[in-house]
């Protein structure tokens, strides 16, 4: 398999690792697995165009701070870190095993790393990379500006969605980079694999 060096390095750093040809796969699995649950989600263009939090929400209470903005996304955000199942996705994952993020304001990162009974990372092969510099560098140089792009926040990077300025924006979207270099104790933790370009 092609990604069988990543498979095996997610699996020995303590990952339960699902694999999918394609995102409908994948979202079939975690429709008949996740119900009657409360599930929080972090933003992530990934879930969007999967449409899971609707799909999830017929069996279960969904908690989705991605759909407000202002004081109203705060006070989402801190119940979507309260559920029992919390879903996010990756910027950039090394073939060595280790998860990258980026986030501005924490809630997506904070809710990848405590408090849930299970999170679920969910990302395509886009996000794959030889080396977690090369992860590292996938987040900040194309993840983060084109994000900032896509949700039209004020910073240069977003005008051209290319790369990191390191700016000083109030809009600043890389406010913190989460390396997760195994699976955290105390909740489970798994990762959906797609075999196709997901995301940003």
């Amino acid at each position: 398999m092609k990604y069988e060096k990543l498979i095996k390095a997610l699996t020995h750093n303590g990952y339960k690792v699902s694999y999918f040809e394609n995102a409908d796969e994948a979202t079939k699995y975690i429709t008949d697995n996740v119900h009657g649950v409360s599930v929080g989600f972090g933003d992530s263009a990934t879930l969007e165009s999967m449409n899971l939090a609707e799909l999830l929400s017929k069996n279960n209470t969904v908690v989705d701070p991605s759909i407000c903005s202002g004081a109203e996304f705060y006070e989402i955000g801190k119940k979507a870190l309260l559920t029992d199942v919390f879903f996010t996705s990756v910027n950039g994952v090394a073939e060595s095993g280790e998860l990258v993020n980026i986030d501005g304001t924490g809630n997506r990162v904070a809710g990848s790393l405590f408090g849930h009974e299970k999170v679920y990372f969910v990302f395509g092969t886009n996000k794959i990379e030889p080396t977690l510099e090369k992860a590292v560098w996938r987040a900040r140089n194309i993840a983060a500006p084109q994000n900032a792009k896509r949700l039209k926040y004020n910073t240069p990077c977003a005008a051209k969605g290319d790369q990191c300025y390191d700016c000083s924006s109030t809009d600043r979207i890389c406010n913190t980079l989460n390396i997760q270099l195994k699976k955290m104790n105390g909740m489970e933790a798994e990762v959906i694999m797609m075999n196709e370009a997901l995301g940003l």
